[in-house]
């Protein structure tokens, strides 16, 4: 069980959604609004232009607006969470937290809005005269029955998906959440004995979910506060009644008795320690009633100890999040511009999910559980919110359902690469590493792992070999190191493993590694210890001598110290300089700087070398080079000893007759704003600079921290460039997912492959 979240305190909540700013969303422009141009464009008299078109082809609306990613958040505030009917107005933060949810975790634009209106037909009629606007209609807090109605009249009414959150989406992540819980229990769910407790919108939803999934409609039972929904009973409205069972058993402790399955969407203590204890074995519990669950954890706990437990609470293992549904729904139901979410949709997120749950978590997953790394079982059974792949698992499932049931208007044609579109949708890294993972799969490269004893280096071994990115080989004590895949849930035999002391090639590399450094003070002795005890020394020597294609170290040892071990075998390529360079990306812009960890203060050979490295790498990863080298003036202005070698630089490159464009001295900002040519019309640049040449490390060192920390860039590297052959080396404590990217990196080389040009 994790431990507790500490409790939201009233005026944290108050202050947050207060400052700086009220609320919790805002409108951002997608066009450029910077000239009178771009106002004619936009607004008269260049708007005419897309009005015409979209009156003589509704559809086009799609090309020309927001409408394909923009839905509504409505409600009137009958049922705010567990508040019950505040009205309209006061259910605006929970609708505006929903936008901000569609916005953070599918890239959707969503705007609230609240109906002042409880009379189910005239809230119809006002959201049937806007909705047409939206590509979509998230319904939320909206009281039982007339939800029901309200849903079902508007999904006729409109020509775009409606989505009653409360309803469908707890049923597809309480879906989600049966389908492993089954497989765990060895359970068919045409054979599970399902009971849930509530009646109300949500209750019915995940009942009618199951049985569409294949329950049985004899072994579900459904419960209310008054006991079993019965066919004696002529207190039932249609929705209650279209799942009335005929029995004899009357209570919520009768319907319990021997079932394999409750989940409760109802109140704090309809359960008791005694009805669990009188299911059947391995008993499947969704307590799901917040803040407080029908029976707590610990209560479960002290009656059984084979259940599985769900609950909607995020302090407790297996969380019922809505998060987890609904924006990855309605991306794959935009995706296709789908008219409706249908049951066939449904199912298709609920089994995407629960086959995510099943995959190796991510280190974003582990961060979130406080460095624990769960594994599917009984204590992980519905993935985490806060897992990264979610916007490029769920959303196909759900666009392929739409797409074989026909309501999709503009279906996919090749899904794996829209699998690829939505993943760069949230991480600005991820066209890029596609392209490099691309470029190496199926080559077979072997990449040797030097610390091959730590758990996240195997972890990021076992990931770069089975997304077949190339040929992982662990250097470790083949103990501590099969003990450690046994730790973190790699199969011992999936990775080969080298014990350095004890390898077949060992005396070969001894012998190699003598003769290169005899007469730099190395005696035999020596050589044979280093070869024997230092893991970046042996890997190295794989390298060199065939045995590998490229390594990857670092996660335990300074970045220098690395280095170091690494050049006593391994030299730079002829004519080159060994030079760090890191890769910074933003959502509209791809920066390499360099050298961000090799050359001090390098003089104005040193920085040409750099320069043409770097346009190199640049160059190998899809770019066209434009080259800046940077510093605190421009074009001699102030003067100062750096700028000096910047010039003599640049004097190099001339010489030299590069095939790159180059500029400089100049400051950042005239290197990246093009509108800075007007004053320096002479700058050789054809526009934004996109290789950063630093003068010296340090400011190399603060600007890719200021571009990550405080401007949101995402920051690849630093990666080594100019060695004869692939090294990589990770920061200390690197995740599985940096030192996973360096091995990919190691195995594409980008000074010696090009991918083709990107758009930048």
């Amino acid at each position: 069980m994790s431990d507790r979240i500490s409790k939201v305190d009233d005026e944290e909540a108050l202050a947050f959604h207060r400052d700086p700013t009220p609320g919790k969303i805002a409108m951002a422009a997608t066009k450029p609004m910077a000239t009178q141009r771009d106002l004619s464009l936009a607004y008269s008299p260049g708007v005419a232009a897309p009005v015409k078109a979209i009156a003589a082809d509704p559809d086009k609306v799609y090309d020309y607006t927001s409408k394909g990613n923009m839905v509504a958040v409505i409600s009137n505030g009958t049922a705010i969470l567990g508040l019950g009917n505040l009205g309209a107005m006061a259910s605006k933060p929970v609708m505006e937290g929903k936008a901000v949810l569609f916005k953070r975790f599918a890239d959707i634009d969503a705007i609230d809005i609240e109906v002042e209106e409880e009379d189910g037909e005239a809230f119809i009629e006002c959201v049937r005269r806007f909705g047409n606007t939206f590509g979509g209609i998230n319904l939320e807090d909206i009281k039982a029955p007339e939800s029901f109605i309200i849903e079902q009249r508007l999904r006729e009414l409109l020509d775009i998906p409606v989505f009653h959150d409360d309803q469908h989406g707890t049923a597809i992540i309480s879906a989600a959440g049966i389908i492993n819980a089954c497989e765990i229990t060895g359970r068919r769910m045409a054979d599970l004995k399902v009971v849930v407790n509530g009646a109300g919108a949500a209750g019915i939803a995940v009942l009618e979910l199951l049985k569409a999934m294949g329950v049985d409609a004899n072994n579900a039972v459904l419960c209310d506060s008054k006991g079993i929904i019965h066919t004696g009973r002529d207190d039932l409205n249609q929705w209650k009644a279209a799942h009335a069972v005929e029995t004899d058993k009357r209570s919520l402790a009768e319907a319990l008795d021997g079932a394999d399955c409750v989940l409760g969407l109802s109140v704090a203590g309809a359960f008791t320690g005694e009805m669990i204890k009188s299911m059947a074995d391995n008993p499947i519990i969704f307590a799901m009633a917040n803040p407080d669950p029908e029976i707590s954890p610990e209560e479960v706990e002290a009656v059984r100890d084979d259940a599985i437990m769900a609950t909607g609470r995020s302090d407790y293992p297996n969380q019922v999040n809505n998060v987890l549904g609904f924006p990855y729904i309605f991306r794959g139901a935009l995706d296709v511009r789908a008219r409706t979410i249908n049951e066939e949709m449904k199912i298709a997120a609920a089994h995407a999910l629960a086959a995510l749950a099943k995959e190796d978590v991510p280190d974003e997953v582990a961060a979130a559980y406080h460095g624990a790394r769960p594994k599917f079982g009984r204590g992980y059974i519905i993935p985490s919110p806060f897992d990264p792949r979610l916007i490029s698992y769920v959303p196909p499932y759900v666009a392929q359902a739409a797409m074989d049931s026909g309501v999709a208007r503009k279906p996919i044609a090749d899904m794996s690469a829209y699998r690829h579109s939505l993943a760069r949708r949230l991480d600005p890294t991820a066209a890029l590493l596609q392209r490099i993972q691309g470029a190496v799969m199926g080559q077979g490269r072997r990449i040797v792992f030097a610390e091959g004893e730590e758990p996240a280096v195997i972890r990021a071994a076992y990931a770069f070999q089975s997304q077949e990115l190339g040929k992982a080989i662990l250097v470790g004590r083949e103990d501590i190191t099969r003990a450690n895949m046994r730790l973190v849930g790699v199969p011992e035999d999936a990775i080969t493993i080298v014990n350095a002391a004890l390898s077949e090639r060992n005396s070969d590399y001894a012998d190699f590694l003598y003769k290169r450094l005899q007469r730099q003070g190395y005696l035999r002795r020596d050589v044979q210890r280093l070869v024997n005890n230092d893991r970046n020394v042996f890997s190295a020597c794989m390298v060199k001598l065939g045995d590998a294609d490229g390594i990857v170290t670092g996660t335990t040892r300074s970045y220098d110290a690395a280095l170091r071990d690494v050049k006593l075998v391994i030299d730079a390529a002829p004519g080159q300089r060994v030079i760090g360079m890191s890769v910074a990306l933003a959502k509209n812009r791809t920066l390499f700087i360099a050298d961000t960890n090799v050359t001090e203060f390098p003089d104005s050979d040193a920085l040409a070398d750099i320069a043409i490295e770097a346009a190199a790498a640049a160059k190998g990863f899809g770019f066209t080079p434009r080259v800046a080298f940077l510093s605190y003036s421009t074009f001699g202005n102030p003067a100062g000893e750096r700028s000096e070698k910047l010039q003599e630089a640049v004097d190099t490159l001339d010489r030299l007759g590069v095939d790159f464009e180059y500029e400089g001295e100049m400051n950042v900002d005239v290197a990246l704003d093009p509108s800075h040519r007007f004053l320096y019309p002479f700058s050789r640049l054809s526009g934004p600079a996109n290789v950063l040449v630093m003068p010296a490390i340090h400011s190399a060192s603060i600007a890719t921290k200021l571009l990550r920390v405080g401007g949101g860039a995402t920051v690849i590297g630093p990666m080594l460039l100019g060695f004869e052959l692939p090294v990589q080396i990770a920061r200390l404590g690197a995740s599985v997912s940096e030192i996973t990217t360096l091995a990919a990196l190691a195995a594409y080389d980008p000074e010696k492959h090009e991918v083709g040009v990107m758009g930048e």
